[in-house]
């Protein structure tokens, strides 16, 4: 049994990744503004300040989606870091989990972060 499961998750997640990708989609249908409280290689927890709510997303392999407020300058995921001001577009239509569609790097009073 465990073996079947195990074919059916990999199918299930090679599915997923060779579906292709539309230009014209939109990034997340949501977005959440934070600090971060704990990143990972697949996952992040970012706590709203204002309304105490805290929520986790999942990060794809390969994440890329890293940016500065403006757009124009792009990050490794390295730079994020607890403690630190984010805000993330996501949505929940791959297995019914939050997972992260691009992630924007801000200063700590939430405004745009300069170029570092």
């Amino acid at each position: 049994m465990k073996t079947i499961s195990l074919v059916v998750l990999v199918f299930a997640i090679a599915s997923l990744t060779a579906a292709p990708v539309r230009a014209n989609t939109k990034v997340g249908t949501a977005t959440f503004t934070g600090i971060v409280n704990h990143v990972s290689a697949n996952s992040i927890k970012v706590t709203d300040p204002k309304t105490k709510q805290t929520l986790s997303f999942l990060i794809l392999p390969k994440f890329d989606q890293i940016f500065s407020p403006d757009g124009k300058t792009t990050y490794q995921m390295k730079a994020i870091k607890a403690g630190q001001y984010v805000k993330i577009y996501y949505d929940q239509k791959m297995l019914g989990q939050r997972h992260a569609d691009r992630i924007l790097l801000l200063a700590q009073n939430n405004g745009l972060k300069g170029k570092q």
